[in-house]
């Protein structure tokens, strides 16, 4: 209703209708007496408007209104006016302004709202007028208050084992209005911390289940009308046992002979608790055991009486063998050599010539040919070390000129294979054939190919595509060092991975130039590999986690060593920032030692889970402090002359000049801001029944790193990939990730209630940072002729993706024996040193970079090579390096160090060769204008 027209007049007529009179003052009309001070030209104004209102049980309710200047106010109510004789009203005047505020108020009845049949809710609104018009206020609602007495969906009790993932279910009773819901635990309020989480749709979540999470749960509603409880469920968390380790067998309880030994066991790692399973097998194991006795030795026979001597004497001797002394048994008692004199002492002395002169001729004979064999031999030695020396001078000598650039593709061909759904080792039964037309190829860094002498590769097409550039001053740099100085450092200084890294380099005259000891605090290491590098430079890698290190040729001085480490930790997110939406987009990566001194930055690759298609995320790479906080490295999408970082869909290549700790970091721009899941399903017969089998299901963040950790740990617990893991892309949308198992057979399986389906909540999937996430769906067969189990397990983010995992296996696969088990890629080499190490040969690097790390006339320098391999963007950092060409030919080194070709390069350098025009311009950069003019080769 809009306000009244008319003045007075039209209110007077409102107030005949309504039966009430009308004030003198209003009967002389607007041009009667004057208005009372302060009331011209103002409208009335609410002080006070109705406000919206529950009837509980029969008690009506009061709706107030105060308003200023105000002649007069009255109700109305789902549009019609309450009449004046249910109103109650009382008047005043404002003493600072002179106004006069009326306030009013009426009674609702139950009867009243019952009674009305409308659209819409009860309703009522003030208006009140003055001496220029009228006002409304706002509508006020009047419902019934009510709350149903029964819950639409009670708490179910359940049995869960430790560390597992309690859901309570609990959807109040209807009411006006809405019920606020508490838990109780054994009728004590519940406080959400830790684990616990009480959801906004009033489910109880307990992530992680300890043994005090056992009890009584009730689910309490409750509004303005009543209070209702739930029926009480009682959860139990349990604990199977387990056996500990076998004692050392017992000795044998006979000394001699045969007898028995045994060894024990107890059902204490864990005990079980809260009727968790015993353990199933024997506690005492016993073996059969024989123990020799001993045997005491015996003199055999006298031989017979020697030849008579010059001594004029004769002997003979006998063996204790009749029998041998055995198993501890005595020797025999006695001498075993007898002496006789047998002429009486009647003996001539000159037969001694007679027996000396032959022996001694013998003698001399055999010290010829022994000497002469010797010598025999050492000659031999040093010519086939000449041969070996003059071979390997031969193979390491390069002609002067370079030659077709083919050389980088012989012997250097991409690795790949065929691989299907059922070629992942990991597989048990896989319900499909093998298509053996599909072929992958591996993209992150596993392991070592066997490395082949790139060195014997021709060279001239790597430069034939440049017929008119000209390298000064390689002929004098064309020695390129590749073996590394033998001198190390103490290997009892090598870095210590608990705490502490300690290193130690020795110089040409072996002294100790640096001992660090820096504290780098890390957080749980799970993976290192460490390797000693020289001048040579070279590789490491830690395998099967997608981190690897590349150490450039000459970055470490002549005559110098390193040992060098790369140690994964595992960082808690809430480290990132204290206040930030940061997350971890990597693993935490450690290199060192802290004073590793380099002349040129090394090459870092690092896998990351971050979905980068689409803008949704800023990306930063951060160091750890000394203080153990995280400060900013760079963004990688800005330009810095103190890092490079070169992002790609699934890792990051990063040039780096400081050992330390760092990590990738992003911070959401967005709800559609997304990282990559890897989903996958493992299998193994349950430990408690022997008709039982359970299903676990994890997710992680889709590097080798995190995936490696499932791995392992299946590994050591039996367990079998069912289906080959899938992808999926979790958005910042803050819904959580629901996991169902769907399609059990019924009729032959049955499955533990309450666990069809389980949650993770969106902030244990956001922010786990290579943690795994794990649930378990336990099922058991009616009978032992129901081998085979086939279902889906259901993942999906609420509002987001859904994958299915396809289950079919045979639960009985361990009957036939241990089914080997691998990861990624079973390999144990994590460094390789010197040429070996590199796709570019030493030589060819050289050159290259001789070449374009000095402009010509044509333009082609270190920025077109940039522009020709795709990493020309933040050009500024490689033009304040010593050398830009070699920094970017490290960064193509870690970018295509799994594929075995040079093909990339040689395109590259095979259109820069068909430059025909200067290119114009020049990069400036803060380096004494080192860079500004480039000079120009004819």
């Amino acid at each position: 209703m809009g306000q009244f027209s008319g003045g007075c007049y039209l209110s007077f007529g409102i107030l005949v209708l309504l039966g009430s009179r009308v004030p003198a003052t209003l009967a002389r009309g607007p041009r009667g007496e004057a208005p009372q001070h302060g009331q011209s030209g103002t409208l009335p104004h609410f002080l006070e408007e109705p406000v919206d209102a529950y009837i509980v049980k029969s008690n009506p309710i009061k709706l107030r209104c105060q308003a200023r200047p105000a002649l007069q106010i009255f109700f109305k109510c789902n549009g019609e006016w309450v009449h004046q004789s249910q109103h109650m009203s009382q008047e005043h005047t404002d003493l600072g302004t002179g106004l006069k505020i009326r306030e009013v108020m009426i009674n609702v009845s139950r009867q009243q709202v019952e009674d009305f049949h409308g659209p819409e809710d009860y309703w009522c609104l003030c208006v009140a007028w003055s001496h220029l018009g009228t006002s409304k206020s706002r509508k006020a609602t009047v419902r019934i208050a009510y709350l149903r007495k029964n819950f639409e969906q009670d708490p179910q009790g359940t049995e869960m084992p430790l560390n597992g993932m309690i859901v309570l279910h609990c959807r109040p009773p209807e009411g006006v209005p809405v019920a606020e819901v508490e838990w109780l635990k054994n009728e004590e309020p519940l406080n959400s911390e830790g684990d616990v989480d009480s959801r906004g749709d009033h489910n109880l979540i307990v992530s992680d289940a300890r043994l005090s999470d056992s009890g009584n749960y009730t689910c309490v509603a409750s509004n303005i009308v009543a209070k209702r409880r739930s029926t009480t469920a009682t959860v139990m968390v349990y604990v199977n046992g387990g056996w500990s380790s076998w004692t050392d067998w017992s000795p044998c309880n006979v000394r001699c002979g045969r007898g028995l030994q045994k060894r024990s066991r107890t059902c204490t790692n864990p005990a079980p608790l809260n009727g968790g399973a015993f353990c199933e097998g024997m506690s005492v194991q016993k073996s059969t055991c024989s123990t020799l006795c001993p045997v005491d030795g015996g003199w055999g026979e006298w031989s017979e009486w020697s030849v008579c001597s010059s001594d004029c004497e004769r002997q003979r001797s006998r063996e204790c063998t009749a029998p041998e002394p055995k198993h501890g048994g005595r020797l025999c008692d006695g001498v075993a050599l007898a002496t006789d004199n047998c002429t009486g002492g009647l003996c001539t002395q000159n037969r001694k010539l007679l027996h000396d002169a032959k022996p001694q001729g013998v003698a001399s004979s055999s010290d010829v040919a022994l000497y002469s064999g010797l010598a025999a031999g050492v000659v031999t030695v040093v010519l086939l070390i000449i041969a070996v020396t003059l071979y390997r001078r031969s193979q390491s000598e390069y002609g002067v000129d370079v030659i077709d650039s083919s050389a980088l593709t012989g012997g250097f061909q991409s690795f790949s294979f065929k691989t299907s759904r059922q070629a992942n080792p990991l597989l048990i039964n896989s319900s499909m054939q093998p298509d053996l037309t599909v072929s992958r190829t591996y993209t992150s860094p596993m392991c070592f190919q066997d490395s082949i002498d790139k060195e014997l590769m021709a060279e001239r097409s790597l430069l034939d595509p440049l017929p008119d550039l000209k390298a000064k001053g390689v002929a004098e740099r064309a020695e390129y060092h590749v073996m590394s100085h033998p001198q190390t450092f103490p290997r009892g200084l090598a870095p210590d991975y608990r705490g502490v890294a300690v290193g130690t380099t020795l110089g040409r005259r072996g002294k100790n130039l640096f001992t660090p000891q820096v504290s780098l605090t890390p957080g749980r290491p799970l993976h290192r590999a460490t390797a000693v590098f020289g001048h040579a430079g070279g590789r490491l890698v830690v395998p099967n986690t997608g981190i690897s290190l590349l150490v450039p040729h000459g970055g470490i001085a002549e005559d110098t060593t390193w040992e060098t480490y790369m140690i994964i930790n595992q960082e808690d997110s809430s480290t990132v920032s204290e206040d930030g939406p940061e997350i971890f987009l990597s693993p935490a990566v450690t290199y060192g030692p802290p004073g590793l001194d380099l002349s040129c930055p090394i090459a870092m690759t690092v896998a990351h889970c971050a979905e980068v298609a689409a803008d949704n995320w800023t990306i930063r790479l951060k160091r750890q402090m000394q203080d153990n906080k995280w400060e900013e490295v760079m963004c990688v999408d800005e330009e810095s002359t103190s890092c490079y970082c070169l992002l790609e869909t699934q890792r990051c290549h990063v040039l780096l000049e400081h050992p330390g700790r760092y990590a990738l970091v992003g911070e959401p721009l967005n709800q559609d801001a997304a990282k990559r899941l890897r989903l996958a399903v493992f299998g193994s017969p349950d430990t408690s029944s022997s008709l039982g089998f359970t299903l676990r299901v994890y997710c992680v963040d889709d590097t080798p790193h995190a995936f490696q950790e499932v791995a392992v740990g299946e590994h050591s617990r039996g367990g079998r990939l069912l289906e080959e893991p899938k992808m999926m892309l979790f958005r910042g949308n803050t819904f959580s990730l629901q996991v169902s198992i769907q399609d059990v057979p019924q009729l032959l399986w049955s499955i533990k209630p309450f666990t069809t389906c389980q949650e993770f909540s969106f902030s244990q999937v956001w922010a786990s940072n290579q943690r795994p996430l794990q649930c378990a769906f336990s099922l058991e067969r009616y009978s032992h002729s129901s081998s085979q189990l086939s279902c889906k397990i259901g993942i999906r983010q609420v509002k987001g993706e859904e994958q299915i995992l396809q289950v079919y296996t045979s639960v009985v696969e361990n009957e036939k024996g241990v089914v080997p088990f691998f990861t990624q890629s079973d390999c144990t080499i994590t460094s390789q040193t010197g040429s070996r190490a590199f796709k570019i040969p030493p030589s060819i690097r050289q050159r290259i970079s001789a070449t374009f790390d000095t402009a010509n006339a044509k333009g082609k320098d270190w920025q077109l090579l940039a522009q020709k391999l795709h990493i020309d963007r933040n050009l500024c950092y490689f033009a304040c390096q010593e050398s830009p060409s070699s920094v970017i030919l490290s960064l193509w080194e870690a970018q295509h160090q799994d594929s075995g070709d040079l093909d990339s390069l040689a395109s590259a350098l095979e259109e820069i060769g068909k430059v025909q025009s200067p290119r114009s311009g020049t990069l400036g950069c803060s380096r004494e204008e080192r860079d500004s003019e480039f000079t120009k080769l004819g």
